[in-house]
Parts: C-alpha cells; structure tokens; sequence
C-alpha cells in the first residue's frame, strides 16, 4: 500500500495523493470522496519552476547564511516595527509554527481575509458558529442551489454528489452546471441580498415557511418577515433582473425538498458581503435547512475550528487588505503575494518599496520575491510531515513526507531554528504532529475531526438564545455608479497568483469590442491596459478579469467591509475604452 498525504493548497477539495514507483504524483483512488482525480494544477506541480537556492540581494548564498541574515536582521528589528504576513497558499496547519515564532517575538501580524471574511462574519451573526457540509449530507440533498459557486473550477470532487438531484444556479456567469441545471437564474452582480430578502418574502406569503423548527429555533422570524417587506417587489425585481416567474420557478423547485444551499464566496465581495450571506442564511432558516439529514447553508467553513493548535498565535494584528508596508523596519512574507493579490497594488508597490528589510520565504518567484531583500525557499508539501484541515468539509488528513529533497527548508524547521536562536519554547515537531493526529478518525475510509457535529445544528445554534438570529436592519440602495460591474472569479488553470495565470478582460460579445482587441481598463482605483476576449457565458454588463492575473488589483479598491475585515475586490464598477 502506498503511503499517502494531501494537496495542501487553498482549495476545498484537500486531494488525498500518492506518489508511484515513477516518482509522479497521482490521486488516491481509493479515497471516497476526491477518487483519484486531481486538478490540473496538482497534476502539473512538479511542471512549475520552483525556488531552489536561497538569494540575499540577487546573490545566491546558503541556507545557514540566509537563516544568519533573518537572525541578525530581527535582532536589530523592534517587534513592534516587524511585519509578518502569512498567505494562505498553504493551509496545512504546521505553516503556523511560523506564527508561534513571531508570536513570541512580539510582532505584528495580519487578521481579516482576502477572501471569505465578510461572508463568515454574517454567518456568525446568524448561527453563532460556521460549520460546513460534508459531502455525505450534499449527497442526501433531492434540490441543491448553486448560488455564485463554480464547483467545475473551485470544488471538482463535489460534482459526483450532485448527480440525480435538480439543481438551481443563481449566477451572473452561465457556468458549465448552469448549462445543465434546471434552473440558472443569471442575476445581476450585487443583487444577492435583495434577492435573498425577496425570496424569504415570498416564502413566507406562500406559506412555505417551516413553522415548526421556527417556533424552535427562530421565534423572530415574524419580525425578519417585516423587514422584508420593505422591499419593493417590482422595482427590485427589476433592478436586479429576476423576475417573479423565476422566484416562483425557485420556491416550486424546492418547496417540501431537501434542499441545501452552497454559496461561493463571490457574492460578498462587498462592502456589505455580511448582509448578503446572512440575507441568503435567513432564507435556509425560514425552509427550516438547518439540522437536518440533507438540507443546510454552506459556504466556507473555518478549517481550523474546533481543532487544539500547539501553536501561538500573533495578538498583535492589523487588517490584511490594507497593511501599510511602509511603517515597518522588517517584512517577512511567508506563502503569499501580496503585491498581487492585496487590493489597490499600485499603492501596496509604493508602501512596499519603503518597507525596511523584506524577506520572502515560499516556493515560488513571484512579483513579491522580486522586490524582496532575501528569498528562502521552502519545502514543498511531498518533503515534510504536515496534517491538512479543510474549510470545504471536516476532513482532517496526515500528510506524509513522500520525497526527500535537499531544496528548501519546511515552516517547522525555520521557526525552530529562530526559536532556539532566540531562547524561544517551542514544542517538538513530533509532539506537534501527535497533537493534531490525536483529533482525527477515520470514518468510512476518511480521516476527520473527531469532534466534527453528524449534522451541523441538530441542537441549535450557537447564539446566546441558541436560535438562528435574523438580521433586523438591511441597507437596500443600489449603486448608481456608471460602468461593468467587475467579476473577480477563480480561473480553472490558476490558483489566484499560482501555476498558469490568466490574462486578458473577458467581456460579451455585444460589448462592442473585438476578440483579442487591446484596451484601457479603468476604475477609481487606477488603470490597465488588457487583451479582450470575448466570453458568451456573461451579462453584457460585466466584466471578467480572473484572480491573479498580472495587475489586475491596479483596478480593485483600497476598502474593508463593513464586517469580517474583508476585501472588497468587486465593490467598484469598471470602465473599458478603445
């Protein structure tokens, strides 16, 4: 039997893999839920070109030399001047013994999210904790909503378990299961919450509400039925163009259903992205979704909650989308790219070229290591021991050192060397690994958590009155900012900065614009110029520009939302010239 270990990527797949006699990476084909079938990216890992020596101002030098340079550097660096930025290119859970270290140093880290922080913040205003659904519940589900989710692209394993079942897809995209669903609903981009409110409206005037697990577990849903009610319907509906046909379509295909909603992460890219998921969350309560073999809410889940880390973490810590570089002597990046992927990069470029001493630690060049003062490599997921969460499930998977490798250093190695360094406690790696190994089991050939709930809120939420709590005040303007509404979707070749970057805006066809024309993209936040390429699957009042490709956030504005300290990437509108 091969040994085996997990794809660590940012991803909520979380592949298991084994490596064969070949030394190739292939899936685990007797896993029962990923099946053996990889992305492309993890079946073209070993293709990309990865940092193999350790650089100090462009010169190669040793890894002893490079670890005596982060010494002397942090040495002469205040803590409170000293800047650690985590990406999440890797979420398996050793990456923060890094963490640990700067914790005991003192330094500044990052809180927020560049990605799915507004969304979890409304749903913790609702249920009090965020939990996931496995993929055994999905399977149970008769009627499964798609709501700004492109599992082809981001979530592949999950196909399988949608098979047999009637499947609606609100999106703005016309996605490969929109061709095939029974319903795609292409609303406009920023109109989820409204549509969420409406849809709870009618749900309730049609009777559909489930009365019974409401009396239980959400005595104010009467009061929630009065706030939708300032909503107007036909203006609305017209505003964000679904029309009462097509909520009726949804309500029909669902009513008596075992239904569970999967939302992505697209539709709270917003200032407001909080409201939107809890908007789309007191929907599933008034069906009554929650607790229940087949049914629920799922968005991402926190991959770490409810696990006990043997690490420290950082209390000291500013928002992520909007670090300013500038006010701190050291920079340590460790898998991430923040020139790339942090919002408004032209004025991250400038912060960052008057940060003091940077030091990039990954696997990858990247525009970040290029203006970095030392680069580390580090080891890759196959050459160290690691254990592997994930927010799209309760997986919790051992990942097996399956190569050895004299390239790189692993995350444990260089917080432990920093720690011993500077009379740091850190504990033993092994004693680490046992830690986290001790909090799984296997169950029908999948190692989970242990303390994972069989069916997410059987016994209530986890508010202080333990019901779900509804919103009770909800911003209805729409933007009256002129241009394309921006679309900021995963591509299916990339995972955001990494692997085969897009290129290019992808517009409709009745744009006006020719295939593989140039033009200048514009914003408030700044200016690029890109390749058209015609995409039939969208609105003709969007615009489509992947995550990750090069320059892109030159467009995307400097703001947090409102709640979860999140990026806002598509809170602008765009324009496009000749």
């Amino acid at each position: 039997m091969h040994q085996t270990t997990a794809c660590p990527l940012d991803c909520y797949d979380a592949c298991r893999i084994v490596v064969n006699e070949n030394n190739v990476i292939k899936g685990d084909k007797s896993h029962p839920i990923t099946g053996g079938s990889l992305c492309p990216n993890l079946n073209h890992f070993d293709d990309f070109t990865r940092i193999e020596e350790p650089r100090f101002q462009g010169k190669v030098v040793s890894m002893d030399e490079a670890l005596q340079i982060v010494i002397d550097v942090l040495t002469k660096s205040n803590p409170h001047k000293t800047l650690f930025y985590r990406g999440s290119g890797n979420i398996a859970l050793m990456q923060r013994s890094m963490d640990h270290f700067f914790a005991a140093m003192d330094a500044v880290g990052t809180r927020g999210s560049l990605c799915d922080g507004a969304g979890e913040a409304g749903i913790l205003q609702g249920r009090g904790i965020n939990h996931p659904l496995s993929p055994s519940m999905i399977n149970e589900a008769e009627v499964v909503v798609v709501w700004g989710r492109n599992p082809h692209t981001t979530h592949s394993h999950l196909l399988p378990f949608l098979k047999d079942k009637k499947i609606i897809v609100i999106d703005p995209i016309r996605t490969s299961l929109a061709d095939k669903a029974d319903l795609h609903i292409q609303i406009k981009p920023h109109c989820d919450l409204h549509l969420a409110l409406l849809l709870s409206r009618f749900s309730i005037i049609e009777g559909a509400q489930d009365e019974e697990f409401l009396e239980k577990y959400g005595s104010d849903y009467k009061e929630f039925y009065e706030l939708t009610q300032t909503v107007r319907i036909k203006a609305t509906m017209e505003a964000i163009d679904v029309t009462l046909g097509q909520i009726g379509a949804i309500l029909e295909l669902i009513r008596g259903k075992k239904t569970v909603i999967l939302v992505g992460a697209g539709v709270q890219k917003y200032q407001n992205g909080a409201e939107v998921l809890r908007a789309i969350d007191a929907f599933g309560a008034i069906l009554g979704l929650f607790g229940k073999h087949g049914c629920g809410v799922s968005f991402l889940g926190t991959s770490r909650e409810g696990l006990e880390l043997p690490f420290r973490s950082l209390h000291k810590t500013v928002p992520i989308p909007t670090v300013n570089f500038s006010l701190y002597e050291t920079v340590f990046v460790q898998g991430g790219n923040p020139l790339s992927q942090m919002p408004n990069s032209s004025k991250v470029e400038e912060e960052f070229d008057k940060a003091g001493f940077k030091i990039y630690f990954g696997l990858y060049d990247n525009e970040t290591s290029r203006e970095c003062d030392l680069i580390i490599p580090a080891k890759t997921f196959l050459e160290k021991e690691d254990i592997r969460a994930s927010y799209g499930d309760f997986t919790l998977q051992k990942m097996s050192k399956l190569r050895e490798s004299t390239v790189g250093i692993s995350e444990y190695a260089l917080s432990r060397a920093l720690c011993d360094h500077f009379h740091l406690l850190i504990p033993e790696e092994d004693e680490c690994l046992e830690l986290l190994s001790h909090q799984m089991e296997i169950v029908d050939g999948v190692c989970t958590k242990k303390n994972r709930p069989e069916i997410p809120y059987e016994e209530g939420f986890a508010t202080p009155g333990g019901e779900f709590e509804f919103m009770d005040e909800v911003d209805l303007s729409f933007s009256k900012e002129e241009g394309l509404f921006l679309i900021t979707a995963k591509s299916p070749k990339s995972l955001n900065s990494q692997f085969h970057r897009s290129s290019g805006v992808y517009l409709h066809p009745e744009c006006g614009f020719e295939e593989g024309e140039e033009v200048k993209v514009n914003s408030k936040a700044g200016s690029i110029s890109l390749i058209v390429h015609h995409d039939g699957r969208l609105r003709s009042d969007c615009a489509l520009i992947y995550t990750g490709t090069p320059k892109m956030n030159t467009l995307t504005p400097s703001l947090l939302s409102y709640e979860g300290e999140n990026a806002v990437y598509q809170e602008i509108k765009i324009k496009v010239e000749k």
